[in-house]
């Protein structure tokens, strides 16, 4: 498997989960903590020298914040591949691609050790899906620009633009012998949030992000697919996370807490008190114990992966597909006043109910079901793809517009309906975790 790195969208950032403001503290102790304040602004005094002479002798003339921007940035990116500063341009646009709508290609990216980008996957009804990108992919030029040596910021901002703008994008792709290029024509992004439908006798509910708008777009969508088909003729329920890369943790635990009864939900653990909270359950399932199977695969993330851990470790639903992606850190927004836009921080890690961190791991599925590549693309493989440790790749984050080719869909309804059996479904109460 590949090294997890940093995730977000080129278009839509993930991960945001809470805005907490920041108090300044003097410090005013004597000894030990005297001597690190000393050794602070003597490292301090030692940046303001070497800014300083860089704008005086370097060879090109420098602009002072062109400069205060590079610090930043290297200060934060020696922290963790999810830290982040936002500048009051960005911080902006975070916020209104949280809202659901924004401009870009639709894609969810993430930046490896290799220094190329990675496609985690593209979102539904967007350019790039519709121009063929897949999970997986590692975008190696925009424009003809090679990526590495970009930051994850430079990538996402050459392929953001105009609406009915072009980007060409060069893919490597395992599988195919040679890099090739896709244009993608740039479009307003509206992310639906929440899809829905009655098949036959099952709800299907499908979130693609965990945004602002997702919690009530869920209930109102489950409370409908009930009406629809019938209290006494529903059979049950699939929640579908798949190519969900993630969100807001609020929005997480709450719908998380429509289908549990009582115990935790997720917790987080930080290096400071504040950031080690537990999130319970409240009593109520939105459901009333009809059966509930959850989609996942490499694409679910975070809050997906919140969800899936808190279902499948109270034994609530079942979990089905392929191991989710694997981000188990906790990233906090803090404004920075005025004008000077924000920060985004690691300032914690969550754990599923059962304690377990699933940070580079990933939500194992109950019932693994592997999704096959579409014939339409399988055509383009001139030889078997290898993941990183030289086994074949079998399975692909697909998730196939007919669901009668859904593989993973069609056994979850075959589940639910009985005409399939597994030793997981449904699963035992009996043995759900006790923290």
């Amino acid at each position: 498997m590949l090294r997890k790195t940093s995730l977000l969208f080129a278009g839509i950032l993930v991960g945001a989960v809470a805005v907490f403001g920041v108090t300044q503290q003097a410090i005013v102790s004597s000894g030990p903590a005297n001597a690190q304040a000393g050794e602070m602004y003597r490292q301090l005094d030692l940046f303001g020298e070497i800014f300083e002479r860089i704008l005086g002798d370097y060879v090109d003339e420098t602009e002072e914040g062109d400069l205060i921007d590079a610090a930043i940035d290297g200060m934060i990116n020696s922290l963790d591949p999810h830290s982040q500063y936002y500048s009051p341009d960005d911080f902006r646009s975070f916020q209104t691609d949280l809202s659901g709508e924004f401009g870009g290609l639709g894609i969810e990216i993430t930046m490896e050790e290799d220094g190329f980008v990675h496609v985690v996957t593209p979102i539904d009804d967007t350019p790039a899906e519709r121009a063929g990108v897949l999970a997986g992919d590692r975008i190696i030029e925009i424009d003809g620009e090679d990526v590495q040596g970009m930051t994850i910021d430079d990538a996402v901002d050459l392929m953001r633009g105009p609406p009915d703008t072009d980007v060409t994008i060069t893919i490597d792709r395992d599988g195919v012998s040679e890099p090739f290029e896709v244009t993608i024509t740039r479009d307003i992004i509206r992310t639906r949030q929440v899809r829905a439908e009655a098949l036959d006798d099952i709800g299907y509910v499908r979130l693609t992000v965990f945004g602002t708008q997702t919690y009530d777009e869920f209930m109102d969508a489950v409370l409908e697919l009930t009406a629809e088909i019938g209290p006494d003729n529903i059979t049950g329920f699939i929640l579908d996370l798949r190519n969900n890369g993630g969100g807001s943790l609020d929005t997480s635990i709450a719908v998380a807490d429509a289908f549990l009864e009582r115990g935790e939900i997720v917790s987080t653990r930080g290096r400071n008190p504040q950031d080690t909270q537990r999130y319970n359950a409240r009593s109520g399932d939105l459901i009333q114990g009809l059966p509930l199977v959850v989609l996942v695969n490499g694409g679910s993330a975070s809050a997906s992966e919140i969800v899936a851990g808190a279902l499948q470790d109270h034994r609530r639903a079942v979990v089905i597909g392929v191991t989710s992606f694997g981000k188990g850190s906790v990233q906090t927004i803090f404004p920075l006043g005025p004008n000077l836009g924000a920060v985004r921080l690691t300032t914690a890690r969550y754990y599923t109910p059962s304690g377990t961190s699933i940070q580079d791991v990933g939500v194992v599925p109950d019932i693994e079901i592997e999704q096959p590549l579409p014939d339409s693309i399988a055509e383009q493989l001139e030889e078997t793809p290898l993941d990183d440790e030289g086994n074949e790749i079998t399975t692909f984050d697909v998730i196939p517009a007919d669901h009668e080719a859904d593989v993973q869909l069609q056994y979850a309804l075959d589940l639910l309906r009985g005409i399939e059996t597994h030793p997981a479904f449904p699963p035992d109460p009996m043995a759900a975790v006790d923290p």
